[in-house]
């Protein structure tokens, strides 16, 4: 369980920005789902963007004109017989507001006024709309989300990210092609955002220790690592000698269960394992752990084993709380290793 509240929280760490200027606000207010609560977000966001203006960018354009511009096109010029009408079929370079980023937007704003938010906030959303009335759509599912930023348009950056989640966990295709209503936000955005979260919380609150999301070197004795995978941390926090490597799970299920009895996910702690005792070989205190997302489930996981001379720990964050609360718990995770 998490309070919609507290997903603003995990945003404003995963994206800096959130914490500056009128997003503030959005901290204090109510807020029906997380639908809402983006499309407060993308309200706000949106609207200091465009005071700002929208970020245009120069696009190829044909047409015929009665005054030249650009390159004249002879061979379109007569298969249109445009010249009958006294005109002639030009190419040239517009700057155009109606780009790919801005094209997101737009088709983010058209999803969000289907989706289950209060009418006021669907009434913000469509005075938004009419900046972009020159502004073309897309397909959300067909949308390339490899997106490139630069001086220009790293505002965008947010407000693209946003879009994301939004057109990700808000939209699901079925069979014939229609386009309905899903839960937002599944189980794997949400871990993204909650691994994101926790690395960027300690980077903000604790800069008096290390952290960061490294990759593991293998232990290998005869350095041969062909095709073996990467092993990539999701938070990895150190401080004089000691290293915590900390491995953060959102799951609806924090066990696996098998004739009613419950073990942690094996692959998970197979996982965690391996990572500590590769860390391990190069030196230091190492120690692992599983920070599971809490759930409303009767059992949950909250012990430590001593593991080959390591300790591996598994617990569970409680979101469904104060954020103070939710920090508390983070702080103390850093209090009992560092």
């Amino acid at each position: 369980m998490i309070r919609i509240q507290n997903i603003y929280y995990m945003l404003s760490y995963a994206f800096q920005i959130l914490k500056e200027g009128g997003y503030t606000s959005c901290a204090a207010e109510e807020f029906e789902n997380t639908a809402d609560l983006l499309s407060a977000i993308l309200t706000k966001g949106i609207t200091t963007q465009i005071k700002r203006g929208l970020v245009r960018e120069y696009k190829e354009q044909h047409d015929s004109l009665s005054c030249i511009r650009g390159k004249i096109s002879l061979s379109e010029s007569i298969k249109q017989q445009s010249i009958t009408k006294q005109q002639l079929v030009c190419r040239f370079d517009d700057f155009s507001a109606d780009s790919y980023h801005n094209r997101i937007l737009k088709t983010t704003l058209e999803s969000l006024l289907k989706a289950d938010i209060p009418k006021q906030r669907k009434k913000g959303l469509r005075n938004l709309l009419i900046y972009f009335k020159d502004i073309g759509t897309l397909q959300p599912h067909e949308i390339d989300w490899n997106l490139h930023f630069n001086r220009q348009n790293q505002t965008y950056q947010m407000l693209l990210s946003i879009c994301y989640l939004v057109l990700k966990g808000l939209l699901q295709t079925t069979s014939d092609g229609s386009v309905k209503m899903m839960q937002f936000l599944d189980e794997q955005r949400m871990s993204r955002l909650y691994e994101k979260f926790i690395l960027e919380y300690y980077r903000k609150e604790h800069p008096e220790i290390h952290v960061s999301a490294s990759q593991i070197p293998w232990a290998l004795d005869d350095g041969m690592n062909f095709m073996l995978p990467t092993m990539q941390s999701d938070i990895m926090l150190s401080s004089n000698e000691k290293t915590l490597i900390v491995d953060a799970k959102y799951y609806s299920r924090t066990t696996q269960v098998q004739y009613d009895v419950h073990t942690l996910h094996s692959g998970n702690l197979y996982q965690i394992f391996t990572y500590v005792k590769n860390k391990a070989e190069g030196g230091g205190d190492v120690s692992g752990m599983l920070l599971y997302a809490k759930t409303d489930e009767v059992i949950l996981p909250d012990t430590v084993y001593q593991m080959s001379g390591n300790k591996i720990s598994v617990r569970t964050l409680n979101l469904d709380c104060g954020f103070s609360e939710i920090a508390k718990q983070l702080d103390d995770i850093v209090d009992e290793h560092f």
